[in-house]
This record gives structure tokens, sequence and C-alpha cells, in this order.
């Protein structure tokens, strides 16, 4: 038979838990905010700077090698960013469910 005072442990047990998972999932929440906007910036600095290498361009071969260069260097930036802000997501992911893990450990060996 479940005792009171063996509920109110575990949901104290719990609680303090979820409470610790908050707070680290808010740092990660703040690095992925922070990777975004640092790809973003990235991103409009290039652009930007293609722009301004575009417009002082003479000869149509040479803005065409420019596009394409400034297409290769965008995609393999969005690549990298995109598989690191991935695993900020993932970390995110393990965090949140780092309390279940608990509880459903307890929860299986009680049974």
């Amino acid at each position: 038979m479940i005792k009171i005072e063996d509920l109110q442990l575990f949901g104290r047990e719990h609680f303090a838990s979820a409470v610790a998972t908050a707070a680290e999932m808010g740092g990660n929440a703040q690095a992925i905010a922070a990777a975004v906007g640092d790809y973003a910036k990235k991103s409009m600095e290039d652009g930007n700077a293609m722009v301004t290498e575009l417009a002082t361009v003479k000869s149509m071969e040479k803005a065409i090698e420019i596009q394409g260069d400034y297409a290769r260097m965008a995609y393999e930036n969005f690549m990298a960013e995109g598989q690191k802000i991935g695993g900020l997501y993932a970390d995110l992911a393990r965090q949140a469910s780092k309390p279940f893990e608990s509880v459903m450990a307890k929860m299986t060996s009680a049974a």
C-alpha cells in the first residue's frame, strides 16, 4: 500500500527536478536564439558584401562567378549552422525529457 508521505516525497522530488530542468532549458533556448541571431547577422553581412562586389563588376561572366561563389558559400554556411542549431535543439529535447526519465524509472522499479 502506498503511504501519503511517499506520494508527497515523490511529488517534491519531481517538482524539484522539473524546476532544475526548466532552468537548464532556458539556457539552451538562449543558446539557440544566440546561434540563430549570429547566423542571421552573418548571412546579411555576406549578402551585403556580395551585392557590393557585384555592383563593381564590368562583365557578365564575373557577375555569374560571384553569384555562384556566394550561392556555394551561403549553402555551406546554412548546412553548417543547421547542424549546429539542430544539435542545440537535440540537447534541449534531452533536457526536457530528463524529469520524465527519472519518474519512469521510479515507476517501473516500484512495479
